[in-house]
């Protein structure tokens, strides 16, 4: 096998029949992987399929069927099958989707299963091998879950799984669930020591257009009791990049803004992955605006739909949702109450620019080369947090960075801070907080993750005058 480079990473596993050995050379946008028997004396791998820019594929085997997983001619991935990998005569197995993610597939002796992701939810699909009929597996009366699956044994011949789910309004419960005859138990459920009750909680999912007529899902959470007559204010998180897509799950944090009537909304904007490769390729490179007008255009739609009212709402988002936060208090100022800005990534032209720092010539497909693209250079230029600071009222305005922060240096959200000081027209708190023994992702340590938490929230209370 030929020596890779030291950007890809290499693994082995074992097929699900237990015949082959797997190897795989991935990065982020190719794979490539080699076989051969267990049984064999002298393993000789054998390549699969050659390395393609763009293409992802994983190869399985079941049943003297080899199955592979892959987005060669299938944007949001599909699944062909054959019965020698000497031939490759590929025939369809999971025909692909428009703007829908086509998972993995898991094998029982009787059942075969997989998962789908479309509208920013995903699916559980059980499919009978004899008769090809595939059917989504529903174990809950709530529509907006995160559904997973895992086996009971080792042993495929069964017909019982472990099926687990939570909600925004749910903690996370598992389940030993009967395929054939669908009965289930349920063997574990996340207790909340202070006490929950998901009946008290209301949780939607809407959709809005965008500037360009794109429908944006949102994931919206309220106490039962908030009154929606546009006098609560609303905490919009939002992310939209490097195809992250934001996952509808239980957080019993939210609950202590939830509780103090805080709306809290997850914007689902282009970037992440939430309608496929598609909603990605939508909101990166010479996109990447899209990103910033599907978050205002919910922010306004949300106005509209007496959720809340204008100056009454609160942005919060990180690293990539950091640029988010800085592009549209830039652009719509006028939405928000405060913002709340972890490590953001706020002077991302001059990042970019640098192509000695540790992520940069690594992040060209998603933001672009500014430094030997002049198109790319006037496109972020137009957008960067750090170089569109104007002369105006700014909501108020929380950021938080770390001494040690090697993807997003602090000097980023230092800079922007003081520039915002120069500018800013109001008299709204502008705070940056340094942690001094902490890198991107925080404090370590349960107790600093709830500390940094407890900090954020402090500032959404201060701001809303809901001590």
């Amino acid at each position: 096998m030929k020596k890779k480079s030291e950007a890809f990473t290499v693994g082995i596993g074992l097929s699900s029949d237990e015949k082959y050995f797997i190897i795989t050379s991935s990065d982020h946008n190719t794979s490539e992987q080699y076989y051969f028997e267990v049984d064999e004396n002298n393993p000789n791998p054998k390549l699969i399929q050659t390395r393609k820019r763009g293409i992802i594929y994983s190869i399985n085997s079941w049943d003297d069927y080899f199955y592979k997983h892959t987005n060669e001619n299938a944007e949001d991935f599909k699944i062909d099958r054959c019965n020698n990998l000497v031939e490759q005569k590929w025939e369809p197995f999971v025909n692909a989707k428009d703007e829908v993610l086509i998972g993995g597939l898991v094998f029982l002796n009787n059942w075969i299963i997989r998962s789908e992701t479309s509208n920013a939810l995903g699916k559980i699909i059980l499919r009978d091998p004899k008769t090809s009929q595939e059917e989504e597996i529903i174990f809950s009366d709530e529509k907006v879950i995160v559904p997973s699956i895992s086996l009971t044994q080792k042993d495929k011949n069964t017909d019982n799984v472990y099926l687990s789910y939570s909600s925004p309004k749910t903690p996370g419960k598992t389940f030993l669930y009967n395929l054939k005859s669908k009965d289930k138990k349920l063997v574990k459920e996340q207790e909340i020591p202070s006490g929950h009750d998901p009946d008290d909680y209301i949780v939607e999912r809407l959709e809005c257009p965008s500037h360009d007529g794109r429908m944006v899902p949102l994931t919206i959470t309220r106490h039962k009791d908030t009154i929606l007559d546009g006098s609560s204010n609303l905490l919009l998180y939002g992310y939209g990049s490097y195809g992250n897509s934001m996952s509808p799950g239980f957080s019993s944090t939210r609950l202590s803004l939830i509780n103090r009537d805080i709306i809290w909304v997850t914007a689902h904007i282009r970037g992440g992955m939430e309608r496929g490769m598609k909603w990605w390729k939508e909101g990166k490179l010479l996109n990447k605006k899209n990103t910033f007008e599907d978050y205002i255009a919910v922010g306004k739609y949300l106005i509209e739909k007496k959720y809340t009212s204008k100056s009454k709402i609160i942005g919060m988002g990180g690293s990539a949702g950091g640029l988010l936060m800085g592009a549209v208090i830039n652009k719509a100022p006028e939405l928000f109450l405060g913002v709340i800005m972890a490590v953001p990534f706020v002077d991302s032209l001059t990042t970019n620019l640098d192509h000695s720092l540790p992520l940069t010539v690594g992040e060209f497909d998603e933001f672009g080369n500014a430094k030997d693209n002049k198109d790319h250079f006037d496109y972020i230029y137009s957008y960067a947090p750090y170089n569109n600071i104007k002369k105006m009222d700014y909501p108020h305005i929380l950021i938080t960075t770390s001494l040690s922060d090697n993807r997003v240096l602090f000097d980023e959200p230092a800079k922007f801070t003081a520039k915002l000081r120069d500018y800013k027209t109001d008299n709204n708190l502008l705070l940056l907080k340094t942690e001094m023994n902490a890198g991107h992702g925080g404090k370590s340590g349960r107790d600093g993750a709830i500390e940094e938490i407890a900090i954020d929230y402090s500032f959404a209370l201060k701001i809303t005058e809901k001590y």
